[in-house]
């Protein structure tokens, strides 16, 4: 049987979200609606991925003392950073800057105590 072109574009958004820091390890149905009705607007999994590169950049890089955020609960936290992209688009090569950045913090050791850049364990 083959997979329906929604499934796959649906399944490549939400391979991004779950594998950025402070989201859930699953996705739950309205992730899915969501991804669904992303695709349903021609959004391209490439400006998606950006987004969702760029928002967890955003919250990762904040200043030290800067007290620290919630977990993000749902995909619909991206929303407001799809539709900025939407109106103005990043460099062709900005995404694979994104990635590299969110690697290298994936790869360093956890903050000392006290300091707290991260809400979730980088450890699953």
């Amino acid at each position: 049987m083959t997979e329906r072109p929604q499934r796959t574009y649906v399944a490549a958004v939400v391979e991004v979200y779950l594998k950025l820091p402070d989201t859930p390890q699953r996705a739950k149905q309205p992730d899915r609606a969501l991804a669904a009705r992303w695709e349903t607007e021609a959004i391209p999994v490439s400006l998606v991925e950006s987004a969702l590169l760029l928002a967890s950049l955003r919250r990762l890089l904040r200043p030290a003392d800067a007290p620290p955020l919630p977990p993000i609960r749902a995909l619909a936290y991206f929303q407001p950073v799809i539709a900025e992209l939407r109106r103005q688009p990043l460099p062709d090569d900005y995404a694979d800057y994104l990635r590299r950045k969110i690697a290298k913090y994936l790869s360093q050791p956890p903050s000392p105590a006290g300091v707290q850049n991260s809400t979730v364990s980088r450890d699953r």
